[in-house]
């Protein structure tokens, strides 16, 4: 890839799919820049049912297998929307090489010493 130009793999959030970053994506692709919207586990066009996706992980299937795919030199700008925070801090653990760096735009961040729904718990 050319010099400055970096690949940005977008993960949607919750209730979405790629197509919510319609508007980004070109932006990107105008500046130079590769870009790789997925559709997590049972969103836009991704085959499998709602209730098929039991755990995070069946959810984050489709960008852990994408980043299983990449080559071992490449490392990508992770960019993850709401829910798919968790699916980005998942690829950050299993992939840590191929992560150039992680954005997380309005995100879940999971931490190592609590469960994803600590902040729910706190106000229930």
């Amino acid at each position: 890839m050319e010099e400055g130009k970096k690949h940005f793999v977008l993960v949607h959030g919750a209730a979405h799919g790629a197509w919510c970053w319609y508007k980004l994506i070109p932006l990107l692709k105008s500046s130079g820049h590769k870009v790789t919207a997925l559709d997590l586990g049972a969103s836009g066009v991704d085959p499998n049912r709602l209730d098929e996706i039991a755990t995070i992980s069946d959810y984050a299937r489709p960008l852990m297998e994408f980043m299983a795919s990449l080559p071992e030199d490449e490392r990508v700008v992770l960019v993850g929307h709401s829910s798919g925070g968790l699916s980005c801090a998942l690829a950050m653990e299993t992939f840590p090489g191929k992560i150039a760096v992680a954005v997380f735009l309005s995100a879940f961040m999971p931490d190592t010493l609590h469960s994803p729904s600590f902040v729910l718990d706190q106000v229930t």
